[in-house]
């Protein structure tokens, strides 16, 4: 593996919204991601534009295999996600996207879009997409607008279509590369033009006093999240954001995880 230059990607995703991890993660990672989404794909597609008609979503994909627990808390990513989110930021969302031969391009958005503080400002997420399938121009690599993530919301409206279009760029990857990205980044899913499906796998990470996308508390089970490492039941939020958000009827959250816990409300 290379040395990991932190200071080159923190300058990446300051000047331009994104950078790219060429090696996150390894052959074997990869050919495990498959191993363990194979059960979940196979004609299950989106149900609007957005999510796709010609796509696969699996989503919890945090609890859905070892290998992808691994990858949502790899040192290097978290490393990174330190230097531009607050201590004990949390993992809101966690999905496969298979894009199928045929869908059209997303329409072009950024992901924290459904936080409504006026832009620009920090963003209040980050995201991660890792390339199971080398991401190609044709079929469905990430399109990114560099530089779009320090705009604000007037400059957004008043893009021009078509020199945005222009200006959309594929971000083409090797298999086991990972793009990570602000979350206040312009981009869309693309068009897959080609004859094959384009597998990836997506997280993304926000503040600690953002709400989630994904509710992890109802859909991962508990014991699960009980076998999972310390730094993973923290992004899932069983922890406390000082000085008390978080806690369980005055409680620490972990010790809902205790094999004799029972619910205060419960308790005769």
């Amino acid at each position: 593996m290379a040395a990991f230059d932190i200071e080159a990607h923190v300058e990446r995703l300051t000047r331009d919204g994104y950078t790219v991890i060429e090696d996150f993660a390894d052959a074997a990672q990869l050919a495990q991601a498959r191993a363990d989404l194979a059960p979940h794909l196979g004609g299950h597609h989106g149900r609007n534009d957005f999510e796709g008609l010609a796509t696969e979503r699996v989503y919890t994909l945090v609890a859905r295999g070892k290998v992808f627990e691994d990858l949502t808390a790899e040192p290097r990513l978290l490393a990174l996600l330190d230097r531009f989110l607050q201590p004990g930021y949390l993992l809101t969302a966690s999905q496969a996207i298979c894009i199928q031969p045929g869908e059209k391009a997303q329409a072009l958005h950024y992901d924290d879009g459904f936080y409504r503080q006026p832009r620009p400002r920090p963003a209040i997420s980050l995201s991660v997409i890792v390339a199971v399938d080398a991401f190609t121009e044709t079929n469905g690599a990430t399109d990114i607008l560099t530089g779009s993530h320090v705009l604000g919301d007037a400059e957004i409206r008043a893009l021009d279509p078509a020199e945005t279009h222009a200006r959309l760029r594929p971000a083409t990857m090797p298999a086991g590369a990972a793009i990570v990205f602000q979350g206040t980044l312009l981009h869309r899913g693309g068009a897959n033009r080609s004859d094959a499906p384009r597998l990836a796998f997506t997280n993304q990470y926000c503040e600690p006093w953002a709400r989630t996308q994904e509710n992890f508390y109802l859909g991962v089970p508990r014991e699960r999240v009980k076998a999972m490492s310390p730094r993973l039941q923290d992004l899932l939020g069983y922890n406390i954001w000082p000085p008390f958000m978080g806690q369980v009827t005055g409680s620490h959250p972990l010790k809902s995880l205790e094999d004799a816990w029972v619910a205060p409300v419960d308790r005769a």
